[in-house]
């Protein structure tokens, strides 16, 4: 029998295309919310632009929308390798069609962000695509699209 973990995704692996491309038999179990936490484009990626981040700001009001899914756990090690150094995993807590569950996200190493980052337009777009393709509420689908980005100078990424 094989071992599932939940994992809550909010940045680019929101899209199940995207994140079915990295790892194989992943389900989606639905759109969460993770609490006291707000949606940040400053980790520094691997190739120089901003990237997702769940910011912790301990307020009631502040959330990151995303989903949550099941992965089977011998795939851990892989995403961990993909999301790379300068984020940790960690357990979270996030709401699920009104019920509490536990799940790992992952979070920007402090030394791994700065304000003035921007995402790649195609970097931002995408996390957009994969709040649409789940059916986020408008008002976070235009803080998205809001988020100021660049054109990456690497047209072939």
């Amino acid at each position: 029998m094989s071992a599932y973990l939940s994992y809550f995704a909010y940045g680019s692996n929101l899209h199940p295309e995207r994140l079915g491309e990295r790892l194989p038999d992943i389900l989606v179990l639905g759109p969460a919310r993770l609490a006291g936490h707000r949606l940040r484009f400053h980790k520094r990626g691997r190739d120089g632009s901003g990237k997702c981040d769940c910011e912790p700001t301990g307020a009631p009001q502040d959330s990151v929308l995303g989903v949550l899914y099941r992965i089977p756990a011998v795939h851990k090690a892989t995403l961990d390798e993909i999301e790379g150094t300068g984020y940790r995993s960690l357990r979270v807590r996030v709401v699920i069609g009104g019920t509490m569950a536990v799940a790992f996200a992952y979070r920007a190493l402090p030394d791994h962000v700065h304000a003035s980052l921007r995402p790649y337009t195609w970097y931002r777009d995408l996390v957009l695509r994969g709040a649409e393709h789940h059916g986020l509420p408008r008002d976070y689908l235009r803080m998205i699209a809001a988020t100021p980005a660049r054109p990456d100078p690497d047209p072939a990424r």
